[in-house]
């Protein structure tokens, strides 16, 4: 492999490349229900690629300001930049090349998603320097993967609803309670640290009582969603289905502790976003849209 593929190849694993799969189920959810008809190619590759460009950019963001921190943990100083497997200026240049392909992304699908592209982008730059000063950090990083359905749902209609006004509050609150759930294993660190994580404020119970409400909010805001765009039993059934995955990782969480995490955060929060979006799938063809 030549050296600048290889370069590649360790930025995309050091952002964790394949976690897009969290955002992008219901960035198209916001698509699929907003559309009157299945939606076109031509949107589909580019609500994509705003997803994925705009998911990259984050997560290069983070990593570079992150870097002195993520040295000094011994969780993250395996990770590319604090290893010495990439240099800050290659990934500062990956970085900057999947923030362009997000404005152009977004400049192609126009009207407010163009307006408004820059508002997402201000808050990945913001969220990592949030843990400095304020335990929101968690409802930081909420709101910003929470704008993909509201994104995708205006790439279609130009237009505000409180369809994906539900499914952005119901993202926010699901990604703000696996992230506290996830900071659980650095709570000691963010503490010795000065870092103000909601672990290392409030505790581990505290923690595991937040996430629990946060999600349950979550499973509110879809469920009103679903009300609100008369979605039939197919949903619904998603619906539960994506709640009992919720329960699941709060038990994985509860009897297993940090044991379980990966499988708690990753596993079971892919399930719960791909398990909605299929259930949206179904309800548009049963429209025989």
């Amino acid at each position: 492999m030549t050296r600048p593929l290889e370069k590649l190849r360790i930025f995309l694993e050091m952002i964790k490349f394949e976690h897009s799969i969290f955002a992008l189920p219901f960035a198209y959810m916001g698509l699929f229900l907003a559309s009157t008809e299945r939606p076109s190619a031509r949107i589909f590759f580019l609500v994509t690629a705003v997803m994925v460009a705009f998911r990259s950019m984050a997560m290069g963001a983070n990593r570079i300001l992150d870097r002195t921190i993520d040295a000094a943990n011994p969780r993250t100083r395996s990770r590319a930049i604090p290893a010495g497997l990439l240099r800050v200026r290659t990934v500062v240049f990956l970085t900057a090349g999947f923030g362009i392909l997000y404005f152009i992304s977004c400049w192609v699908l126009g009207g407010l998603c163009w307006m408004l592209s820059p508002i997402p982008f201000i808050l990945a730059w913001l969220y990592p320097l949030t843990k400095r000063f304020t335990w929101f950090s968690h409802g930081v990083l909420g709101i910003i993967l929470g704008i993909s359905p509201y994104g995708a749902w205006l790439a279609v209609t130009g237009q505000f609803s409180w369809v994906p006004g539900f499914l952005t509050l119901g993202v926010a609150a699901w990604v703000a309670g696996f992230d506290i759930l996830y900071a659980l294993q650095d709570e000691e660190f963010d503490r010795s640290a000065a870092l103000k994580s909601w672990p290392a404020r409030f505790g581990k119970a505290a923690s595991l009582v937040t996430a629990r409400r946060l999600h349950f909010l979550a499973c509110v805001c879809w469920a009103a969603a679903g009300w609100l765009a008369e979605l039939g039993v197919s949903y619904w059934l998603g619906w539960i289905l994506s709640c009992l995955f919720l329960l699941r990782e709060h038990w994985l969480v509860k009897s297993s502790g940090l044991e379980k995490i990966q499988e708690a955060f990753f596993t079971m929060n892919a399930a719960v976003g791909m398990i909605l979006f299929v259930s949206v799938v179904i309800e548009r063809s049963a429209w025989g849209g």
